[in-house]
């Protein structure tokens, strides 16, 4: 198989970015998630104009086989920034074959350029291989992660 085309979305990609939406369904079993409530066109236009939101794509042979979303986060203690990689997948067929390495190195190009130095992620436990490809990459930080809901308006 070819080797992974790495590109960046930027504000005309809307179509692409929708197609990351279906690898991210189908990578995660989570179609839910992904495709019960997509964003119209405006929407996705806006947020892929945004500095702070990154998209990128691993096409092989023009098809998008692997995506990374990520957001740049602006810290208050000092003048700088870390990147959060938000969503991390690659389709089945093409794992082991180094996607996953380049779209975080891409990521990391772009986090060196805007200043920071961090970029994280979250391993869920039951995700061995996510464990073991940011084990090689960066140091593992045992934490907790809450999901809090936001209440809903009260009806007057």
């Amino acid at each position: 198989m070819s080797r992974a085309v790495v590109r960046r979305l930027g504000q005309d990609d809307v179509t692409a970015l929708r197609a990351v939406s279906r690898l991210f369904a189908d990578v995660f079993d989570d179609a839910e998630s992904y495709e019960a409530a997509p964003p119209d066109r405006t929407y996705l236009e806006r947020l892929l104009g945004q500095q702070a939101f990154v998209a990128l794509v691993a096409e092989v042979e023009g098809t998008v086989r692997g995506a990374l979303v990520a957001y740049e986060l602006e810290k208050f203690e000092q003048a700088r920034s870390e990147f959060y990689i938000y969503d991390l997948g690659v389709e089945e067929t093409v794992r082991r074959q180094g996607i996953a390495s380049q779209l975080i190195a891409q990521l990391g190009a772009i986090a060196r350029d805007r200043g920071s130095e961090i970029v994280f992620v979250q391993a869920d436990l039951d995700d061995p291989p996510a464990q073991a490809l940011y084990a090689k990459l960066g140091e593992a930080r045992p934490v907790l992660h809450f999901d809090i809901d936001v209440p809903q308006a009260l009806d007057s």
